[in-house]
């Protein structure tokens, strides 16, 4: 990708129709040098006679399409067509938009996006990804990280006997980030990829949580290696374990904890004609006595039972959850750690299918059906980034679309006024 991209000059934008202010027009020119920037280390798939169009144009039409709440690549082709006078005041475009040409006009611009993004290599668009999330994301100290795994479900082809797509992503339940991401070969296969997930990042000083598929002595001394802390669940993936912590809670909240160092905080929350009672004791392993095979768990320091009550007009519900962790017994923070931990639920993967419509997706091309999961993924992290807009998610997609200067205000906060060489490196790509 070292060639093909003509970066628009400032007299070119300030005699663009709009009549822009001179600072607007530094901070667009500023806007795309960045955005283009990260990406330039993408290889063009394509054979040299069929480059009609740049690659980063290609690229950054994506980019913003997604943002604007596209779901495929005819999507991607109406984006561009539509916005193609505002578009031409920054990206070169020499055969105008892909596909939009006499010559070409057997071909749809669809199809040229499609194309390549089905040959683009998906490794080397994550690492573009990484050193993007490098550049949003410092210090990490304190940070609730939840991981945890989503299938793609619209990703598989019968005919081709392929699966649906499985990915495990690190979430940023403060700052809203999607913070990496990586394909699993089958959800079984997540114990595999935790470990080479968590080598991408720089966790130093923040609580990793992970659902009970992740509870692995490896996994966990893999987050203290990092200089990191972990709360795990604990389930009956683990028998002997499970059954013992279990009988101890039982047996020690049928004596209302007498005599021993617990932990114990509860909540009660009110919301949607629902109310929600969490209780949390933690104790140090100390507590517990004998604890199985305590040793292979690096770092462990706690043990914590969680009780929710649910109760909804029609009925009520009781969960009991346990829990592993490296952090001190204080039932506060770590109902908060565990809490936060069903973000990456809530506010990334709920929002990926219901604002931007993955499961739904039928996108399953060779890389295809990864690269866009990584499209709709810098689209999250971009709307999530701009605050000024106090709407939801799907209302500011809907003026991304609609309003030019309002997109290019989502931009600023992601590509405006981070760069390339950040003093505090997060991502370890």
């Amino acid at each position: 990708m070292s060639e093909g991209f003509e970066i628009k000059s400032a007299d070119t934008l300030e005699n663009s129709p709009h009549q822009r202010k001179p600072a607007e027009v530094a901070d667009i020119v500023r806007i795309q040098q960045n955005l283009v920037e990260h990406f330039a280390l993408i290889k063009d798939p394509r054979v040299e006679r069929t480059k009609k169009h740049q690659l980063r144009d290609i690229l950054v039409i994506a980019i913003l399409a997604v943002i604007a709440g596209a779901q495929g690549w005819e999507d991607i082709e109406n984006y561009g067509i539509s916005k193609r006078q505002w578009l031409e005041e920054f990206l070169a475009l020499p055969n105008g938009i892909p596909s939009d040409s006499v010559a070409l006009a057997s071909l749809r611009a669809s199809d040229t996006f499609r194309r390549v993004f089905e040959f683009i290599n998906p490794e080397e668009l994550n690492r573009c990804f990484l050193r993007w999330i490098e550049t949003l994301v410092t210090k990490m100290g304190g940070e609730i990280i939840p991981i945890d795994g989503k299938t793609i479900r619209g990703s598989y082809d019968r005919n081709q006997g392929k699966s649906a797509l499985h990915v495990i992503s690190a979430w940023a339940s403060e700052q809203n980030l999607v913070l990496a991401q990586m394909k699993v070969e089958d959800k079984s296969n997540e114990i595999t990829a935790i470990p080479a997930l968590l080598e991408l990042l720089d966790i130093t000083g923040a609580i990793i949580t992970i659902d009970a598929m992740g509870t692995q002595t490896e996994i966990a001394k893999k987050i203290i290696d990092k200089k990191a802390d972990y709360v795990l669940a604990l389930k009956a993936n683990h028998p002997t374990l499970y059954r013992q912590v279990e009988q101890w809670f039982e047996q020690a909240s049928a004596q209302d904890f007498q005599g021993i160092d617990v932990s114990y905080e509860q909540r009660i929350e009110k919301g949607h004609y629902r109310t929600e009672i969490r209780q949390v004791w933690s104790v140090p392993v100390s507590a517990i006595g004998e604890l199985y095979q305590p040793r292979l768990w690096a770092g462990l320091q706690s043990v914590v039972m969680v009780v929710r009550v649910r109760r909804l007009w029609n009925q009520t519900t009781r969960e009991i959850q346990f829990y592993l962790t490296s952090l001190h017994s204080d039932a506060q923070l770590l109902g908060r750690a565990i809490r936060k931990h069903w973000g990456i639920e809530n506010q990334a993967h709920w929002t990926l299918d219901c604002t931007f419509a993955e499961d739904s997706c039928r996108i399953r091309s060779f890389h295809s059906p990864r690269n866009f999961a990584l499209l709709r993924r810098i689209a999250l992290n971009a709307l999530n980034r701009e605050h000024t807009y106090k709407r939801s998610l799907r209302q500011k997609m809907k003026r991304t679309a609609m309003d030019n200067d309002y997109i290019i205000r989502v931009l600023s906060f992601c590509f405006l006024d981070s760069t390339l060489n950040s003093s505090e490196s997060f991502c370890q790509a």
